[in-house]
């Protein structure tokens, strides 16, 4: 089987609430998500998926991941997708770099694969655990009574997992850690993500300050050093995100012992095939995830669904369905939260059909 040619499409992606804030006052009201479609001379077309949180939060932006997929495209023709090593290889020596680019197009050649095979990608990563996953929901950054508000709705709606968006004024998050750790119930976990906001200093008071709070403390400042102090300062679980971008990465922060979780997002590694390798090296070093991506739509919710389906339950932390949080589906077939859960499709391939009437027309092809 060969690559014969890509097709690139641009879709916003508005949200539910309305607005999405985080760490230094950070906000996005339309996600501007990437899709490519990738064909082969066998008649087995896989799509992919990539949506960057804006420019302001990783080294990775929406009109970028376009313009360097238009850069490797031409490279990948008359390539095998089901050889995903070997793609992977070849898009790492024709781009130095740029995980986030290559994400949609690895992502897109697991579906072909697991059409070709016949099997859900979640069979291929590795097998099916259990009937479904817990998801997280990310409460966006507001006053602190009303966050408690949002985690209550969210509760009513089958969430037991809540990620604070805090990284703000010192006073302010400590607010929101207490208001929100006080209404927790049995068999929640609390989440309180600085996504890199705070200096070390502010950290430290945080920390100090809800020490006595059932919650976990993750990314709390901009460096891997920077966190890796503030981890040394407290006893309370702690979750790496942002630093944690390979299997160097992982394999230097065990060996400090800086946390109890990691964030392994799927483009953050340049795709599933990278992803699987850091989830499975987790696996081996007793290390629990969350599984999921930086933002997207239906198809990111799929892949993540099936990276997470596969991963064995006790070290799954978390996982989350990001198509639930945006008024445009993409896709038919993408899973769908019940009860703050979701399964991946048993169909072949990421088991979702887009919607090329919400897609239009490709924006690029070749």
């Amino acid at each position: 089987m060969k690559i014969t040619g890509l097709k690139l499409y641009q879709v916003d992606l508005p949200l539910h609430e309305g607005n999405y804030s985080w760490s230094e006052g950070k906000s996005v009201n339309v996600f501007d998500s990437t899709v490519v479609q990738v064909e082969t001379d066998a008649g087995v077309t896989g799509f992919g998926e990539v949506c960057p949180l804006g420019p302001v939060y990783l080294p990775a932006y929406a009109a970028g991941a376009r313009a360097g997929i238009q850069e490797l495209g031409p490279h990948l023709i008359g390539t095998d997708p089901t050889q995903l090593q070997a793609l992977n290889l070849t898009m790492d020596k024709v781009m130095k770099g740029h995980p986030y680019v290559k994400s949609a197009i690895d992502m897109a050649c697991w579906d072909i694969l697991g059409k070709a095979a016949g099997m859900p990608v979640c069979t291929l990563l590795g097998g099916r655990y259990g009937d479904d996953v817990v998801l997280y929901r990310a409460i966006s950054q507001r006053p602190a009574a009303e966050m408690a508000e949002n985690v209550a709705g969210y509760r009513a709606e089958g969430y037991r997992r809540f990620q604070l968006k805090v990284g703000g004024r010192p006073d302010d998050d400590i607010d929101r850690i207490r208001t929100v750790g006080a209404i927790m119930q049995p068999g929640d976990k609390l989440v309180a993500d600085a996504n890199t906001g705070w200096l070390m200093h502010e950290a430290m008071r945080v920390v100090k300050a809800v020490d006595d709070v059932d919650v976990y403390i993750e990314q709390p400042c901009a460096t891997y050093q920077q966190c890796l102090s503030i981890r040394q300062n407290t006893h309370l679980p702690f979750v790496l995100d942002e630093v944690i971008d390979s299997v160097d990465a992982i394999l230097k922060g065990v060996a400090d012992r800086a946390m109890d979780v990691v964030n392994i997002k799927i483009s953050k590694f340049g795709g599933l095939t990278k992803a699987k390798q850091a989830r499975d090296l987790c696996v081996s070093l007793g290390i629990a995830m969350t599984l999921e991506d930086s933002w997207g739509g239906d198809i990111i919710t799929a892949a993540i669904s099936h990276l997470a389906h596969s991963t064995p339950t006790d070290y799954l932390f978390t996982s989350t369905d990001f198509n639930s949080y945006v008024t445009q589906s993409i896709a038919d077939g993408a899973p769908q939260r019940v009860n703050g859960r979701m399964a991946a499709s048993t169909a072949p391939g990421l088991g979702i059909t887009p919607k090329f009437d919400v897609l239009g027309d490709p924006v690029w092809q070749c």
